[in-house]
C-alpha cells in the first residue's frame, strides 16, 4: 500500500470532546482530517460549522462498527493516525440501556482496531513506524476512591462499577491486546470529567447551567458529596495532541485537571455565576433551586487523576484553573442559546423526564 498521508481519521468527531479536538486541530493548520461519526443524539454536525467548508476537512456519517466502511476510509485516505473518541458515554443511560454501550464501546472498538491492524500491516516500513492508534478512554475504568486514597495512576487496577465503565474497560483491554499481540502502535489516554463548550446538556455542568437560567430545579444526586476531578476540554485536546505527537506505543497516559471538587460545590459555583451573569431583580438566589434526589445505582464516590506521567514524559499540564474554565463554560452556554435549543429536542426532554422524574426528593 505504500506510506500513509498526513491525514488523521477521527471517530466521534461531532461529539463533545471530539468536536473540540477537531476544531483545535483544524485551527492549528496542517493535517487533513476525516471525521467519522454516526450522529447519534449527542453528536451534532453544527458543532463543526466553522470548518465544514475547509478543503482539509471531510465528514463521513457512519458507524465504527461497519467494517467495510472503516476499511474503505482507511484505503482511500491512508491516515497516519486514528484518534478514537466514538463512544456511548453517559453513566445514567448505561444503567437504563447497557446493550448500546457494549455494542459501540466494545464491539465498535474491536472493529476499528481490527481494520486498523489490516491497514497498518499493508503500509511500508516508514508508514508503519509513523502510524498511531490513539484510544481515548476514561478514569471511570479504575472504579472508586475513598476520601484519602491516592489518585488513579496508570498502574491502578481496573475495577469498573457501571455498565459504561465496564464497556470502556473492555475497549481499553482490547486496545492493549492489539499492541501486545499484533504490534499495532496503540496509545491509550484515560481522562477525568471534561467540561466546556458543546457538551450535551444531560451532563451535570450544562444541565445545571441551563436549569438555573430557566429557574428549574437543580437535581443533585444523594448528598452531593461525590467528588470528581474536572478537566477543561481544551486542556484535554491539547493533551491528546501531545500524546499523538510524542506518546510511546503501548503506553497509557492519565489526563487530569488537578481540580477535585464535590458535586455540590460545582453546582453552587454555577448558581453564583449565573446569578452574576444573568441577574434577576427581586428573585431568590439560584442556590435555592438545588434539590437533592435519589442517588444513581452504584454511584462512584470519588475519582482523582495522577497526571504526573504525562507531565514528566510529554511536558503537558492543564492550563486552565477550574474557576476560570467554569466561568468560560457558563458564559458560552448563556451566549449560545441557538445551539442549546437545537440539541434540546423532544428526545432529550423525554430522557431528562425519564431519568429525573422518578427520583424521589430527599
Amino acid at each position: 500500500m505504500g506510506t500513509s498521508n498526513d491525514t488523521i481519521l477521527v471517530t466521534g468527531g461531532a461529539g463533545f470532546i471530539g468536536s473540540n479536538f477537531v476544531l483545535s486541530l483544524m485551527n492549528s493548520g496542517g493535517a487533513a482530517l476525516v471525521n467519522l461519526d454516526l450522529l447519534t443524539y449527542a453528536g451534532n454536525a453544527a458543532n463543526l460549522a466553522s470548518v465544514a467548508n475547509d478543503p482539509r476537512y471531510t465528514f463521513v456519517r457512519g458507524d465504527i462498527g461497519d467494517a467495510e466502511l472503516v476499511a474503505s476510509l482507511l484505503r482511500k485516505h491512508r491516515p497516519r493516525a486514528i484518534v478514537h473518541f466514538a463512544a456511548e458515554s453517559h453513566v445514567d443511560r448505561s444503567i437504563v440501556s447497557p446493550e448500546a454501550f457494549v455494542r459501540t464501546n466494545v464491539l465498535g472498538t474491536f472493529t476499528l482496531l481490527e481494520q486498523a491492524r489490516v491497514y497498518w500491516a499493508e503500509l511500508d516500513e516508514t508508514g508503519r513506524a509513523a502510524f498511531r492508534f490513539l484510544h481515548v478512554s476514561t478514569d471511570e475504568v479504575y472504579g472508586t476512591l475513598g476520601p484519602n486514597d491516592p489518585a488513579f495512576s496508570e498502574t491502578t487496577p481496573y475495577a469498573p462499577n457501571s455498565p459504561y465503565a465496564a464497556s470502556k474497560a473492555g475497549s481499553d483491554h482490547l486496545a492493549r491486546a492489539y499492541f501486545h499481540t499484533f504490534g499495532l502502535p496503540v496509545v491509550t489516554t484515560n481522562c477525568s470529567n471534561n467540561y466546556g463548550p458543546f457538551q450535551f446538556p444531560e451532563k451535570l455542568i450544562p444541565l445545571v447551567i441551563l436549569n438555573a437560567l430557566e429557574g428549574k430545579p437543580l437535581p443533585v444526586y444523594g448528598d452531593g458529596k461525590n467528588v470528581r476531578d474536572w478537566l477543561f476540554v481544551e486542556d484535554h485536546c491539547a493533551a491528546i495532541r501531545r500524546v499523538l505527537e510524542s506518546g510511546r506505543p503501548g503506553e497509557t497516559y492519565n489526563i487530569g485537571g488537578n481540580s477535585e471538587r464535590a458535586n455540590i460545590d460545582v453546582v453552587t459555583a454555577i448558581c453564583d455565576l449565573v446569578d452574576e451573569m444573568r441577574p434577576q431583580a427581586g428573585a431568590a438566589p439560584r442556590r435555592e433551586l438545588i434539590t437533592y434526589v435519589q442517588d444513581r445505582p452504584g454511584h462512584d464516590r470519588r475519582y482523582a487523576i495522577d497526571a504526573r506521567k504525562i507531565t514528566r514524559e510529554l511536558g503537558w499540564k492543564p492550563a486552565e484553573q477550574f474557576e476560570t474554565g467554569l466561568r468560560k463554560t457558563v458564559r458560552w452556554y448563556l451566549e449560545n442559546s441557538e445551539w442549546v435549543n437545537s440539541v434540546r429536542t423532544g428526545a432529550y426532554r423525554e430522557w431528562i423526564e425519564k431519568n429525573y422524574a422518578e427520583r424521589a426528593e430527599l
